[in-house]
């Protein structure tokens, strides 16, 4: 287990508890706010230190310096959360009611052996989170989002609905986003497969991410977005702003929830047909999820191509499905022939993610829209993760390999000045 995440004592709980009611009781908490935190610090010390020599259990050094810290966390963090948001390699932080706290490391779900003392201290860390940025959660309100400052994506959840005890789940997203490189070292994709979508980025292809929750759509969609030249304007539409675009022109736009009398709600939709009057030169939608698709095909149809989403699905041909069903939630009652016609003049390429059963994630499928048959969308893969086989170890056995098929939009590259060559195209294993 990682060294952040502390080990409990029999003894060690209750002490923490006395010692940290005795520090609020002395110390002037409105005071702290207007001070210098390494004063307050040294004052939190002085405090400690006396408190935990009159404490009938005994303390080695180490153990007061824990106490001090979790003390600290207490009164100005997140409590025992504290030392799991400071550990960059956790992706995920899962609170299952106030006794269990799991953590995703690596694509794997881990029990840590922290608890909280009870619902109303698991409660107060999730109010000092939602109230940080404006927001409440009680009986009337028991479902939240928000985001850190560090900007991960949080979600609480409380009673009535939560039936056994509030539940709170912490997205992370860290400081180094993945890179290409990174991508191509994990064994995410191939460097073949990368050169390929970067060169479609370039060429402003219309391009759809998709993969299930934690899949890495968001990371795919941030390697992606690097490609595109500084001297486009970018706008991106997000309900919780998670992309991390580096280029110099950027406009970054985010959904509002509706205020506590349930008004003042912006929504997607609202926020990609403004973006439209913005003059954007690409329109990156985070995660499409209901009507607003409508507007954003008609904007890929309309000389706004180059742009980038993603859409939770499980194979290209389920991601095509749902786009089709968030268009018709549109409900401008338009015939289900002439929205497969609108998105397969709208969309070029599908990039299918997955997470492995080993916690990897791969590119299982890049996938061309080539047009229509009768009444249905026609797609060609050109490149396959095909799975082998599972190791002893659990380990995903299996590799990339092109479909041996020259996609239709290689012209498209060629125009655009990107150097393709077809070889690649050709049906052999690669990586």
């Amino acid at each position: 287990m990682h060294s952040t995440i502390p080990v409990a004592r029999t003894d060690f709980a209750g002490t923490k508890v006395a010692i940290h009611r005795k520090l609020i009781q002395k110390l002037n908490l409105d005071r702290l706010v207007e001070v210098n935190r390494d004063e307050v610090r040294r004052e939190v010390g002085q405090i400690l230190e006396a408190l935990v020599v009159g404490e009938s259990t005994p303390m080695n050094l180490q153990e007061r310096e824990r106490l001090a810290q979790e003390v600290l966390d207490e009164v100005f963090g997140l409590g025992p959360l504290e030392g799991l948001l400071a550990d960059s390699s956790i992706s995920d932080i899962l609170v299952n009611t106030h006794k269990r706290v799991y953590i995703e490391r690596k694509g794997m779900l881990e029990l840590t052996p922290l608890q909280f003392r009870d619902d109303t201290h698991l409660m107060s860390i999730i109010d000092r989170i939602v109230s940080a940025v404006g927001r409440r959660v009680d009986e009337s309100s028991p479902m939240v989002d928000a985001r850190l400052a560090d900007g991960s994506r949080v979600n609480a959840i409380i009673p009535p609905l939560a039936v056994d005890g509030p539940c709170l789940s912490i997205r992370r997203f860290g400081h180094s986003p993945l890179t290409a490189e990174d991508l191509v070292a994990n064994n995410s994709l191939t460097k073949t497969m990368l050169d390929l979508l970067i060169g479609c980025v370039k060429a402003r292809l219309n391009i759809l991410v998709s993969g299930g929750t934690g899949a890495g759509k968001t990371t795919l969609l941030n390697v992606l977005s690097a490609a595109i030249s500084n001297r486009e304007r970018i706008i991106s539409i997000e309900d919780a702003a998670e992309l991390q675009l580096n280029q110099e022109h950027v406009v970054r736009l985010e959904t509002r929830p509706p205020n506590i009398e349930g008004k003042g709600a912006v929504h997607q939709r609202q926020l990609v047909i403004n973006a439209l009057r913005m003059r954007p030169d690409r329109i990156i939608v985070g995660e499409v999820r209901g009507e607003e698709a409508l507007d954003m095909l008609q904007a890929m149809n309309t000389g706004h191509d180059g742009s980038l989403t993603t859409i939770h699905a499980n194979t290209p041909r389920d991601a095509i499905g749902r786009l089709e069903t968030m268009v018709a939630m549109a409900s401008l009652n338009i015939p289900d022939s002439a929205i497969r016609r609108q998105i397969t003049s709208a969309m070029d390429l599908v990039i299918q993610v997955n997470r492995m059963s080993d916690g990897t994630r791969k590119v299982t499928s890049i996938a061309e829209i080539t047009g229509m048959e009768g009444n249905v969308v026609t797609m060609q893969d050109i490149f396959v993760f095909r799975k082998r086989g599972i190791k002893e170890t659990g380990e995903v056995i299996g590799d990339f390999a092109a479909t041996g098929i020259r996609p239709k939009f290689t012209e498209r590259l060629v125009v655009a000045g990107v150097q393709v060559p077809i070889s690649m195209f050709e049906a052999a294993p690669i990586g």
